[in-house]
């Protein structure tokens, strides 16, 4: 999944001009917390929500007047993303940043600015978690043809695999999250067992006594 897949156009933006009043009266009409700001057409830096709070805070040493412009107050030079960023690198980015939003930029142009929820809902379509389908996560040996194994059992018994997800668990193991077309993932998870994987969900039934 890429940036150009997950973008909500058209992108609202405001003048560097624009007051700070101004910009936090778009935001509460919009529901947005982030407003790129454009300079002739050019992206000249971000302002958020937060930052117009804290501009504007009585608890500021020096705060700014409702009617302060954003430029005053936005950052410059902000980081972006490219259309065709995958949107884990973009996630990346922005965790590592410590950012809410990423301005989406095609030949200097703005077209649309990500944000972390845009990230969760690319996460939770990626991961096939919005659809009907039964959750599995297996423990697998860092190896060539582990991987393989597993999808192999799948086909074998006509499951289709909406989603996979693997990470690294330590130096030698990785643990895989699948999301397949079953609604009884306890059977299926014996069935697993049986064939020598170690299922990590759905856990095992207690045996009754």
């Amino acid at each position: 999944m890429f940036v150009r897949d997950i973008i909500k156009g058209p992108v609202i933006a405001i003048a560097s001009e624009t007051t700070l009043e101004d910009a936090y009266r778009t935001m509460q009409e919009k529901r947005i917390r982030h407003l790129p700001i454009l300079e002739s057409g050019r992206l000249v830096g971000v302002v958020t929500d937060r930052d117009l709070r804290l501009a504007t805070s009585a608890l500021s040493p020096t705060p700014f007047p409702p009617g302060a412009r954003v430029a005053e107050v936005m950052s410059r030079s902000p980081r972006t993303a490219d259309p065709w960023d995958p949107v884990e690198e973009s996630a990346r980015t922005m965790r590592e940043l410590k950012i809410g939003c990423l301005p989406v930029l095609e030949d200097d142009r703005l077209i649309g600015i990500i944000t972390g929820i845009d990230l969760l809902d690319a996460l939770i379509q990626m991961t096939g978690v919005d659809k009907p389908t039964s959750r599995l996560e297996v423990r697998l040996s860092d190896r060539p043809g582990e991987l393989a194994r597993l999808t192999s059992f799948m086909s074998h018994r006509d499951l289709n695999i909406h989603s996979i997800l693997t990470y690294p668990e330590g130096k030698s193991v990785v643990r895989a999250v699948l999301r397949v077309n079953s609604i009884d993932n306890h059977s299926l998870a014996q069935a697993l067992r049986r064939d020598e994987f170690e299922v990590l969900w759905p856990p095992e039934k207690p045996c009754l006594r």
